[in-house]
């Protein structure tokens, strides 16, 4: 897959979730196979501003190099300053922006999916950003802003006329926020009106629902966002049906080694007390559905100290393995 004079080993990329896809889950999603990971959605306001807490944010392991950074704000001239200061920074291959969050304080402030109410705006900081980056500059937006609003054909043309370089729709309303089911009618219409990359999102659990949508909405690609979270192996097990082999599905042990790696880079990565509290709601995914998981997460959210929750998951391991 190509997104401007950039090409990548497959179409499958890591979606941002803000709270989850952090620089201790990127790089194992990587190694999965997936072929480009997204940083969580950092403010262009912050970042012009120098806020020491979310440049933290920007941290980029070896492991996953190099990432699309996305950013969210409504000024195009911040914006395009921030996207410029990333010009020379090899860790960073894509400026992504969110206009599609449907969180109420991002909207308020006329972020997020609050720009698809307002496209000329939208188009504008996709120009200024355009003239300012030496890198592609994509964007996430949604089907619409509500049932009556429904705007991502003309919002998509819009932003390609403005220069953009790929979109990502999400086949969901900010009216939906997550619930309900995504749209892929919706993600086809736009790929059938525009000429540029469209990747889809949304409700792609399973390799099964992968491979169904790609080949029903002729998308260019697919960026998998909670169907990831305790199963980097969806990455894997799409690029093998994909090409038509086996897929090969992780055992029981496989898993809670996976999460005990993604602990101990939680740990290097941002320390014992950030990692304990983080690291709780990636282990409940993680955990889903094997046997007693419910009293193994509550027992671990009660815990604080780092070592006593990997001695926990590893005698879990040597239960599930008699």
């Amino acid at each position: 897959m190509k997104i401007g004079s950039l090409s990548f080993e497959n179409n499958v990329f890591l979606a941002p979730m803000a709270g989850f896809t952090d620089i201790s889950f990127r790089g194992l999603c990587k190694e999965m196979g997936c072929s480009l990971v997204y940083s969580e959605m950092v403010s262009a306001r912050a970042l012009y501003y120098g806020s020491q807490n979310t440049e933290s944010m920007l941290q980029v392991s070896e492991e996953e190099k190099p990432i699309a950074l996305q950013i969210f704000g409504n000024d195009p001239y911040i914006m395009a300053k921030v996207t410029e200061t990333f010009n020379d920074n090899k860790d960073i291959c894509i400026i992504d922006v969110n206009m599609g969050c449907p969180a109420p304080k991002i909207v308020k402030n006329g972020e997020g999916s609050a720009l698809m109410k307002n496209p000329e705006l939208a188009a504008s900081i996709v120009k200024e950003m355009k003239k300012a980056s030496s890198k592609p500059i994509t964007v996430k937006f949604r089907k619409g802003f509500s049932r009556e609003e429904v705007t991502a054909i003309e919002f998509a043309q819009r932003l390609e006329e403005a220069g953009v370089d790929a979109v990502t729709v999400h086949g969901r309303t900010r009216e939906q926020f997550y619930e309900g089911n995504a749209d892929w009618d919706a993600i086809s219409k736009v790929k059938a009106a525009v000429n540029i990359p469209v990747i889809g999102n949304g409700d792609i659990k399973s390799w099964q629902d992968a491979k169904e949508r790609l080949q029903n909405s002729s998308c260019d690609g697919l960026m998998i966002g909670r169907g990831s979270l305790g199963n980097p192996w969806i990455f894997r097990q799409i690029n093998s049906a994909l090409k038509g082999e086996d897929i090969k599905e992780p055992e029981q042990d496989e898993v809670i080694d996976m999460c005990m790696r993604q602990y101990r880079l939680a740990i290097k990565y941002h320390g014992e007390y950030r990692a304990v509290r983080e690291m709780r709601k990636q282990i409940a995914w993680y955990i889903k559905g094997l046997p007693n998981c419910t009293e193994l997460k509550n027992n671990i959210n009660l815990e604080t100290d780092s070592q006593k929750v990997l001695d926990t998951l590893e005698a879990y391991k040597k239960m599930l393995t008699k």
